[in-house]
């Protein structure tokens, strides 16, 4: 290989659909007349991070890549700082963590587009390495892709289908103050904001129009963005929407919902309004919001699905019955990743639109997985619908993949249906983020499959967001426990998510 070879080909990052596909981008540049371009990555949180630079410093990173700063996975959603950065391994006795150094930003250029918004600005998705040439260890697009190629072994592919709720909302401050400004550790207070329609009225066309607006925009911009978004409706809360999108590979989902939740804030904020994906926005009224997701294998020869049944009297495959066991068994453990902040565990309750417990059955909305399909039906699937909408998506379909590849190596029997689900003998599912945190440490699954050095890390990583709101419930007398949503909840995820 020739000395001048740069960082992507020396270390063989790209294939060569990839090698193509960056041709394809940096004859548009010049064609379209892009100005500026935002090289995105995925923090802990599956927010997305951002660096802009010039179309002449991208085509620079089309070669080489570009460098960023190790902090967005050093910090919390507060800007608090979770690990000692500039002591000897960074804090997390790694040698090559110590002083917060530079990542390399390797563009993924099947993942261009073009911001309908601000039509000279391009956006691409970027995966992290070290100088070395060595994959970030904690990287979520790395862990999801690990995932993945276990299951090419195996001839296995996963599609994934998304169903997200979120909120559409005024905002009724015209500029930001003081009040809002936080510090590292402190969010401000959040924007105050109030729905553009009242709400609890199931479907109701009156109340869809009222919102036509902002949400003809997205579906413009989804368009143009080639997002397989099929839906929208509004749901139960004021001012909650729910999308729901076309299935499609395990990584593009993934990819796809960080970049859903971007461009709906932009959009929205654009015109005037406020998107939320917190689970439960302290506001009079609103209804919690889930993400249910829609999860299949499919034979990587003849793209058959393998959950669909050759019996009538089955609901799933054996494969799939096998996944399902691996789901439900490790149903619990799994739940931070689908859950990660304080505020999602509120919605677990009793005959809710939320399960309470990890239970199955048949086209049934009460338990936590829920079969729909059946003999002849290549869209036989199993729908999660334990999350919550800001969950990171690369670590929610891998934790679904570990759990469900599980089961089938085990041979895990999910047994009869739940009929009852929120009566089901079944342990309930965790009641707080630091009870969810302790139950995934306990699991060796996920510390095989994710590796320690994974774990241990995302355990430090949230559980200082835990227990900075644990320390404000002891500052203000309150009850972590108690069922009310606090103005901590509120300031740290509603214009965060």
């Amino acid at each position: 290989m020739s000395q001048s070879a740069g960082f992507i080909e020396r270390h063989g990052l790209w294939s060569d659909d990839q090698r193509r596909q960056a041709g394809e981008v940096a004859a548009r540049l010049e064609r379209d007349g892009i100005r500026l371009v935002r090289i995105a990555w995925a923090d802990p949180h599956g927010v997305s991070r951002a660096k802009m630079v010039t179309a002449q410093a991208f085509i620079g990173a089309l070669r080489s890549g570009y460098n960023i700063n190790v902090a967005t996975a050093m910090l919390d959603g507060s800007g608090a700082r979770v690990f000692s950065s500039f002591t000897r391994g960074g804090g997390l006795g790694l040698e090559e963590m110590t002083g917060s150094p530079n990542l390399v930003a390797v563009p993924d250029p099947s993942t261009f587009r073009v911001l309908p918004w601000e039509p000279d600005v391009g956006w691409i998705l970027s995966d992290d390495y070290f100088s070395s040439g060595r994959p970030f260890h904690f990287s979520p697009r790395h862990l999801l892709r690990k995932q993945l190629r276990r299951l090419k072994q195996r001839s296995m592919r996963c599609i994934v289908g998304l169903e997200v709720e979120w909120y559409l909302l005024r905002p009724s401050e015209e500029q930001l103050t003081d009040e809002h400004i936080g510090a590292p550790g402190v969010r401000g207070q959040a924007v105050r904001a109030y729905p553009p329609e009242p709400g609890y009225s199931f479907h109701c066309e009156t109340n869809l129009d009222r919102m036509h607006a902002p949400l003809s925009a997205l579906a413009r911009a989804f368009e143009m963005l080639q997002l397989p978004v099929r839906s929208f409706e509004n749901e139960w809360g004021p001012g909650q929407v729910e999308c729901t999108f076309a299935p499609v590979e395990a990584l593009q989902a993934a990819d796809n919902m960080l970049l859903f939740r971007t461009a709906t804030r932009q959009v929205c904020r654009r015109m005037g309004y406020l998107a939320s994906f917190m689970c439960w926005p302290k506001l009079k009224g609103l209804y919690p919001s889930g993400w249910h997701l829609h999860q299949s294998l499919v034979d990587v020869n003849n793209d058959v699905n393998l959950f669909t049944p050759d019996s009538p009297d089955q609901s799933l495959s054996s494969a799939g019955r096998a996944y399902l066991g691996g789901l439900l068994h490790h149903g619990l453990a799994a739940t931070v990743f689908a859950n990660p902040t304080v505020n999602a565990y509120r919605r677990f309750r009793a005959n809710s639109l939320a399960p309470d417990r990890p239970t199955w059955g048949f086209d049934h909305r009460g338990v936590m997985l829920r079969v729909l399909g059946g003999v002849g039906d290549p869209a036989t699937r199993i729908e999660n619908r334990v999350g919550e909408p800001a969950a990171n998506p690369y670590l929610y379909i891998s934790s679904q993949i570990i759990a469900g590849l599980d089961g089938i190596e085990v041979g895990r029997d999910p047994g009869p249906p739940d009929t009852e689900p929120y009566s089901a003998d079944r342990t309930g599912l965790p009641k707080s983020l630091p009870a969810s945190l302790d139950l995934m440490e306990r699991e060796p699954l996920f510390r095989r499959e994710m590796g320690d050095l994974f774990v241990d890390y995302y355990l430090a990583f949230k559980r200082v967001e835990a227990g900075r709101f644990i320390e404000y419930a002891r500052q203000n007398g309150l009850d972590p426990a108690a069922d009310e949503i606090t103005d901590w909840e509120q300031n740290e995820y509603f214009d965060f998510f």
